[in-house]
Order: structure tokens, then sequence, then C-alpha cells
């Protein structure tokens, strides 16, 4: 019988699935009602509920993720509720289209119930990845309502 894991070791295994490239695996890690929040998205849909739905959100990213992605600097604070978890990291990124080498922030705050997240609000800097992907003029647009 194995161990149910801990809340930081779900945050690595996702991590390091991501810094991998193994998004087709990542919706594993979560419960079948968990809630994704990515708070900080310029354009919706911000929030994604169900497992199901986290992983057709993977495959997409994975099927059009012009980035390779390294976690690094991962601080992970535990909180006063045994479930919750805040992890502080940065990615270090390359853009395969525009050749561009950079470090973006990120704040994951995790609730993991018997070694799955159940509930997550993701702080990513959309803006710094819109602007290594030269992708500002469509940001733009999105933002004024003309579609990306």
């Amino acid at each position: 019988m194995s161990e149910t894991p801990s809340p930081r070791e779900v945050l690595l295994e996702l991590l390091a699935g991501i810094t991998e490239g193994r998004f087709t695996e990542l919706a594993r890690l979560y419960a079948e009602d968990a809630v994704v929040e990515t708070v900080f998205a310029p354009v919706e849909p911000r929030v994604f509920e169900g497992r199901a739905v986290i992983a057709e959100r993977f495959a997409q990213v994975g099927a059009h993720m012009p980035l390779e992605l390294r976690a690094k600097n991962v601080v992970v604070r535990e909180t006063d509720d045994p479930e919750v978890i805040v992890a502080q990291f940065d990615y270090q990124a390359h853009h395969r289209h525009t050749g561009r080498d950079f470090e973006v922030a990120n704040v994951l705050v995790l609730r993991v119930r018997d070694g799955l997240i159940v509930d997550s609000r993701d702080y990513h800097d959309h803006l710094a990845l819109a602007v290594a992907g030269d992708g500002l003029p469509e940001l733009v647009a999105a933002l004024q309502g003309g579609g990306a």
C-alpha cells in the first residue's frame, strides 16, 4: 500500500511535469471536482472546473506551448491548514518562436486533499509571457473584445 503524497510532493510533481513538458499527464494530480483559478489571466476563462476540463486545458497548452519552462527558486510555505501550501517560484523560460530567454515569477496556492489537488489559485505574470512571445497585439485585441 503506497503512502498518500503530501501537498509538497504533489506540488513538486506538478512542477516536474511542467518542466518536462508532460502536460497530458498532469490532470491525474487533480481531484474529479478540482477548481483551478488563473487569477491574473488577462482574458477569460480564468476558472477551470473539474478534472476533465483541466485535462482538456493541459492538452491545449501542451499542443500549443511555445515555451520551454524550468521551475527554479522554488520556495514552499506551509500554512496553518495542513491541506494548503503556498509556492513561490520562477520559471526560467525559453520561447521557441522568438528565441527569447527570460524569467517569470509565479505563485501557487494549492489545497491538496488525499494526495490530489482540489483547489488551485495560480498567479502567473501573463504580461511577461505575452511580451516574450511577441503576443502583445493579440492580447490588446482580446482585451478590447476583438478576439485573440
